[in-house]
């Protein structure tokens, strides 16, 4: 695809915990991209439906209101409003459960 990179490892995102609903990108990912997802050796992937920048999150799964946010086996927040599998996850749609914050 013109303007996608080629792939620097077999996958650009990766979830610690089978449970994760998020990855971690690992690296820029631009809208309309595949997302390659490791987990446990496994790789899956998805589309990007936005732009992920290097170390922010993606939506594994559709998220409503009110759903946790899990990463790393933990959950991390809840979000916000609904959130689509490939979407960005971030400060702009989930509210914080760590570092004290409600």
């Amino acid at each position: 695809m013109k303007g996608e990179r080629a792939p620097t490892r077999a996958w650009n995102a990766l979830a610690i915990h089978p449970g994760d609903n998020v990855a971690v990108a690992l690296e820029d990912i631009g809208s309309g991209a595949k997302v390659r997802v490791r987990v446990e050796g496994r790789v899956t992937e998805l589309v990007a439906s936005q732009p992920i920048a290097l170390g922010h999150k993606v939506a594994l799964v559709d998220l409503a209101p009110g759903d946790a946010i899990v990463k790393y086996g933990e959950t991390i927040g809840v979000a916000l409003a609904p959130i689509a599998k490939g979407r960005h996850v971030h400060v702009h749609n989930l509210i914080s459960q760590r570092g004290g914050r409600p």
